[in-house]
């Protein structure tokens, strides 16, 4: 099955509402990076996170959030495109396991404390920044509380990723809820009972749960109407062109030392862990500033 999301509006105009899944997408990122399986579920979360809020506004082009924490995760960083296209990482993919009270993995533990960072980046806009502090490391309540607190939205956030024995991705993705000015509270308390009957988002999706079957639950007693339906998928658009940004940043003293004892520059990519070899011909010619 695809991995795809879609968004909605209730036909009421009360609230609208996002639903993914991404299990092939979150089991590429857990693959390329050899994730342990805590490390894997906070990655998927926010990785399933980021493709739904690139397209929650239509003006938007690219979306990033950055989780910036003291556990031993230590940052969580992803990003989404205008193609639906996502990329990732986390600051240590070999957490130890941890397990929680509930006997499910711990990402609150893996993430602690410590601040999430939203970018919006806009065709002709500016890009809008944000950044809030975490309220729990859980990442799907901490989206909660930045929608709520710095975009003024009401909302609920709603992410899981199952891990299988041998630390493949079973199942993955989530659903975002928004309310719209003027909602009644009738609504909003007939929201929170749906939302108190759902145990689990990576179940219903392991049990074969499409994005439409998810939102039929959270949204029940509100008939909605489709309004995009996306596929997504991770890819990661880094380049041999790309990765001499990063050694504008090094003096030319750092480049021609390495030259001497290497023979060569290498530019490991964060987000898929290709490697790029950069020769001195090569520098000299696409280097953004003078060679002496």
């Amino acid at each position: 099955m695809k991995d795809y999301m879609i968004r909605v509006l209730t036909k009421n105009k009360q609230i609208r509402a996002l639903a993914l899944r991404s299990t092939k997408m979150v089991d590429k990122a857990q693959k390329m990076h050899k994730t342990t399986p805590v490390a894997s579920a906070a990655l998927g979360r926010a990785l399933s996170a980021v493709a739904m809020m690139n397209v929650l506004e239509k003006e938007v082009k690219k979306t990033s959030l950055k989780i910036i924490s003291d556990g031993p995760i230590d940052r969580i960083i992803v990003e989404a495109n205008s193609k639906n296209e996502v990329r990732g990482f986390v600051g240590n993919p070999n957490l130890d396991i941890f397990i929680n009270d509930l006997n499910k993995l711990d990402v609150k533990k893996a993430v602690g404390e410590g601040e999430l960072y939203v970018k919006k980046v806009y065709g002709l806009k500016d890009p809008y920044e944000s950044k809030v502090n975490l309220v729990s490391g859980e990442i799907g309540e901490d989206l909660t509380y930045y929608f709520t607190m710095s975009e003024q939205i009401p909302s609920s956030v709603g992410l899981g990723v199952l891990i299988d024995k041998d630390y493949s991705v079973k199942a993955a993705g989530g659903f975002i809820l928004q309310l719209l000015p003027e909602t009644p509270e009738v609504t909003i308390k007939k929201l929170e009972e749906n939302l108190n009957n759902i145990t689990s988002v990576s179940n219903l999706i392991e049990e074969g749960k499409s994005p439409e079957e998810l939102l039929d639950i959270v949204l029940e007693g509100f008939p909605y109407e489709i309004k995009k339906i996306s596929e997504t998928k991770y890819k990661c658009n880094c380049s041999k062109k790309r990765g001499i940004e990063i050694l504008n940043t090094l003096n030319e003293q750092e480049i021609k030392e390495t030259l001497f004892e290497e023979g060569y520059l290498e530019v490991t990519c964060h987000f898929c862990n290709k490697k790029y070899k950069y020769d001195e011909q090569y520098i000299k010619k696409h280097l953004e500033r003078e060679w002496s």
